[in-house]
């Protein structure tokens, strides 16, 4: 059985890529991308959790499917409005992107 600091570690790693990604990248594709990395990683905790405090129910799956419920949704209106600021201002840089500026 793998030890619950190795999850933690995994996780820690994944959620540290994740917010590298959201800090450093201009395109706001590989932002979207770096978040749903964001929310793995808040994925293997739950489930890391749930197997190793309270196998015998089922919340830690219930929390991990409602998260990949949202990070869906998130990916689907993120991706909408990355197409409708590219068809309006012809980019994808996070910098140029000033719609709500006077």
């Amino acid at each position: 059985m793998v030890p619950l600091w190795m999850y933690l570690f995994v996780s820690a790693a994944l959620f540290s890529i994740g917010i590298f990604g959201v800090l450093s990248r201009r395109n706001a594709i590989a932002v979207i991308m770096s978040i749903e990395l964001m929310l793995n990683a808040a994925n293997i905790n739950l489930v890391a959790f749930w197997r190793y405090l309270n196998p015998a129910e089922i919340n830690g799956q219930v929390f991990a499917a409602f998260v990949f419920a949202v990070a869906a949704a998130e990916a689907a209106v993120g991706l909408a409005l990355i197409l409708s600021i590219y068809r309006n201002r012809q980019t994808v840089i996070v910098e140029d992107v000033n719609i709500l500026k006077w």
